[in-house]
């Protein structure tokens, strides 16, 4: 079972699917782990990375899909994947791969917050982990990307009838209530199939 997390950065998506993969027992997959973890390990596909992380702009479709097949794609029980797909090219190439090991996507969550509140947590973190990539310049940033080049997916995904949108304001135990409420709609639903 292989579940999608989206929405911009700083909405949760890191701490439902913690949460979540806690609750099923399911291998938790975060885009932005594992290019960190490419570009701590100094390989090729991780300096490339690198150079556009600190531009606070997205890595492109090539390097991301190589780094989640390798890790993600195969995986017997599946897994979430936060972070990935951001662009239309991910998707596509997502549901190529998941076909090819005939495998399925289970669903795809959209965490949804306003912008304030995205930059209030942005800013939050920022203060707390010292990320790089939490500076207000790549913050505002990486927010404008989301909007111009994740968004398209959200639609793509509406109209593969996977798409499951929900409030990602509230305490993070109020918002995996609903997440997993979602998703055991959408594992009951997968069983009927």
């Amino acid at each position: 079972m292989f579940i999608v997390f989206v929405g911009p950065p700083g909405v949760g998506k890191g701490t439902q699917c913690r949460l979540l993969a806690q609750k099923l027992d399911l291998l938790h997959l975060s885009t932005g782990e594992v290019l960190r973890q490419a570009i701590q390990d100094e390989n090729e596909l991780g300096k490339k990375a690198a150079q556009y992380i600190d531009d606070g702009r997205l890595v492109p479709d090539d390097i991301m899909v190589k780094l989640i097949d390798e890790q993600a794609i195969g995986r017997k029980h599946g897994c979430l994947l936060d972070g990935f797909p951001r662009t239309l090219v991910q998707a596509e190439a997502l549901d190529q791969l998941l076909r090819k090991r005939q495998q399925e996507l289970l669903i795809v969550v959209q965490l949804l917050a306003d912008r304030e509140e995205v930059l209030s947590r942005l800013s939050a973190r920022a203060r707390i982990e010292s990320r790089s990539d939490d500076s207000p310049a790549t913050i505002e940033r990486r927010l404008e990307i989301f909007d111009r080049q994740t968004a398209p997916i959200v639609e793509f995904y509406r109209n593969c009838g996977l798409l499951a949108e929900i409030n990602g304001i509230g305490k993070p135990e109020e918002v995996h209530v609903r997440v997993l409420d979602r998703v055991r709609e959408a594992i009951d639903l997968a069983g009927k199939r």
